[in-house]
């Protein structure tokens, strides 16, 4: 039997479970893309995947499919941002850190000790309340946005109107994302953060002249509406090539290679089945779709 021991960790619930015994057949699966058949060889056992939210949608249609094909297998998907997912898999605590960001550009992580691996890319877009009457911004408007420097919509086109800002948490690769690619370097104002894409989802649509940014499979939802930057659409295609800038790989992280069920999870979420339906149906794009690669220091090369 294996022994279960839940405990709360920086406001998460934390299940450290052994994996139950499974075939050994599960050592044979070879990483990268797989045919739907490689998930076939039932498989049981409890891996708790935890981290970025802006994953968590995918994670967890991903592991309720893996479940239905092993009934044996327990995946449990929670949040807490992209900061606890490298912080847990690194200490034991999970067997799966998902994070919008490279270990490498986390601080107080080794990233030696953990196996990156990508299963997915993430578009991020600014997001403002639908009454908000501003559908475009250029990249230095919103920069200037928040960093403070624009304080009214009615500076870049919009009704007299403050402008509420809505930030992420610190610690959230989301923000870490956004930061990177439309602040360069430059400090946010200090204003009201949150810890999930779904709180700012659920805020931005409620608060009148809010403005976020939110993952692409956060945007079908009333009451917010998606920015355009430079006159780009914050779509699929346009990640694809790199002319919308602002995405990021969905890493799922675990400490040394993949074993066991956690290695069968990860496999399968390679397969066709995930990354050619699933993937896109819920807003995001698959690793094969993507024209150019992104290294951990922000270099993009056509692929």
């Amino acid at each position: 039997m294996n022994k279960t021991v839940v405990g709360i960790v920086g406001g998460v619930v934390v299940i450290a479970a052994g994996f139950a015994l499974y075939s050994s057949a599960n050592h044979s699966g070879n990483s990268g893309a797989k045919s739907s058949s490689s998930a076939t060889t039932k498989v049981s056992g409890k891996v708790l995947a935890l981290g970025s939210t802006a994953l968590q949608p995918l994670a967890e249609q991903v592991a309720t499919s893996f479940q239905e094909k092993n009934p044996g297998a327990t995946i449990t998907v929670q949040g807490g941002g992209s900061g606890a997912g490298l912080s847990q898999v690194s200490s034991g605590s999970a067997q799966i850190g998902n994070s919008d960001v490279f270990a490498e550009e986390k601080s107080g992580v080794d990233a030696s000790k953990l196996q990156d691996h990508k299963v997915a890319v993430v578009g991020i877009a600014p997001v403002v309340n639908s009454e908000v009457q501003v559908s475009s911004l250029s990249k230095d408007q919103l920069r200037d946005i928040f960093t403070g420097k624009v304080t009214n919509w009615k500076e870049v086109g919009g009704k007299d109107e403050k402008i509420v800002v809505i930030n992420r948490a610190t610690g959230s690769g989301t923000r870490a994302v956004f930061e990177k690619n439309v602040l360069n370097g430059q400090a946010a104002i200090k204003t009201t953060e949150q810890d999930s894409n779904g709180t700012v989802q659920k805020i931005v649509s409620t608060t009148p002249g809010a403005i976020s940014y939110l993952a692409f499979a956060y945007l079908d939802a009333s009451g917010i509406k998606a920015l355009n930057i430079d006159k780009v659409t914050p779509d699929k295609k346009n990640v694809e090539d790199n002319s919308w800038p602002i995405w990021a790989y969905e890493h799922m992280y675990t400490k040394g290679s993949a074993t066991g069920t956690t290695k069968a999870f990860l496999d399968y979420f390679l397969t066709k089945d995930v990354q050619k339906t699933l993937v896109p149906k819920l807003g995001y794009i698959g690793l094969t779709d993507m024209k150019v690669t992104r290294d951990a220091a922000g270099k993009v090369t056509n692929n």
